[in-house]
């Protein structure tokens, strides 16, 4: 369990934290949601001491993380930053196995535990283990920033907006990813977003802050239904509207390629969520849609650019 207790963080000209108090139980994975200037970033920094409150007090396990070894409290809790930080010197098992170099592995249980790894975010260790980060897809890339992270076996993963500069169809798979890896693992996940889509598809709780405090914590379920304010409520308004949309919407919008003989593999009345998953499922073409008069190609473009033409 990871605990904030009045923790405030003063710079000179601003207050980035304003004496926060929250609790991120264990095994879950916990989303810190906002806008930019929020506090999520400097929150999460705060659990391995990148950055050191100017009050207030944090524990991991009941124990206050100022008092732990600082090396030690980093080895046993993973990072994956946003622009990923591989370095480009080293293969990709050496971008891997990094912390386990400096925890005295063998070569040998270094290669091991890179090969286990490669294979948990499919992608073939012969193929992959000895090229460097150059030679990686931006999607690929992020997946070894992940593993890396998780090298060590860790306790609590801290993820700070790994995804964000990623396309949408690259971006889902990587949710899905992390939700399939938390649910293999059991590591507590720590996950910062400002995007309200994401961090409604993967919390299991989910903090909304602003300047520097909480101003929610619950279940997806119970922010998007239930919001305790105003600000909260307006946040989310832009999911409410998105989640009201269907592809009959993207049709009616003139948006897709017309085709003639096509067989349909998704209903006008479907949502834009489903719409995207098919996408996914579809990455080298499009998917079929009809409203009952022309038959449309519909692709990840054509759902973008309605999101775009609705300010959504």
């Amino acid at each position: 369990m990871i605990e904030f207790e009045g923790v405030t963080k003063q710079y000179e000209q601003s207050l980035a934290l304003d004496g926060l108090t929250l609790t991120i139980p264990d095994n879950g994975l916990f989303v810190l949601v906002g806008p930019s200037g929020s506090g999520k970033t400097t929150t999460v920094k705060m659990i391995n001491r990148l950055i050191e409150p100017t009050s207030g007090t944090i524990k991991i396990d009941g124990q206050p993380i100022n008092q732990m070894d600082l090396q030690t409290l980093r080895l046993n809790i993973g990072y994956v930053l946003q622009n990923i930080a591989l370095f480009p010197h080293l293969t990709i098992e050496e971008n891997i196995t990094i912390q386990l170099e400096v925890l005295k592995w063998t070569k040998a249980d270094r290669q091991k535990r890179a090969r286990e790894l490669l294979e948990m975010v499919h992608l073939d260790p012969d193929q992959y283990a000895s090229r460097y980060p150059s030679e990686l897809s931006g999607g690929q890339q992020q997946r070894i920033g992940i593993i890396r992270a998780l090298a060590t076996s860790p306790k609590v993963i801290l993820m700070d907006e790994p995804f964000s500069a990623l396309d949408p169809v690259t971006r889902t798979q990587l949710q899905d990813l992390v939700l399939s890896l938390q649910k293999q693992l059991h590591n507590t996940i720590v996950f910062v977003t400002h995007d309200m889509k994401e961090a409604l598809r993967l919390g299991d709780e989910i903090a909304v802050m602003r300047q520097g405090s909480i101003q929610q914590v619950g279940t997806a379920k119970a922010i998007f239904n239930q919001p305790k304010n105003e600000f909260v409520r307006e946040f989310f308004d832009i999911e409410r509207q998105q989640a009201s949309l269907t592809v009959q919407d993207l049709l009616a919008a003139d948006l897709g390629t017309v085709v003639n003989n096509q067989p349909t593999t998704i209903t006008s009345s479907a949502t834009l969520a489903e719409l995207a998953q098919q996408l996914v499922d579809h990455p080298d073409g499009g998917v079929v849609a009809t409203d009952g008069q022309e038959q449309r190609q519909l692709t990840m473009t054509d759902l973008t650019t309605l999101i775009a033409k609705r300010g959504l």
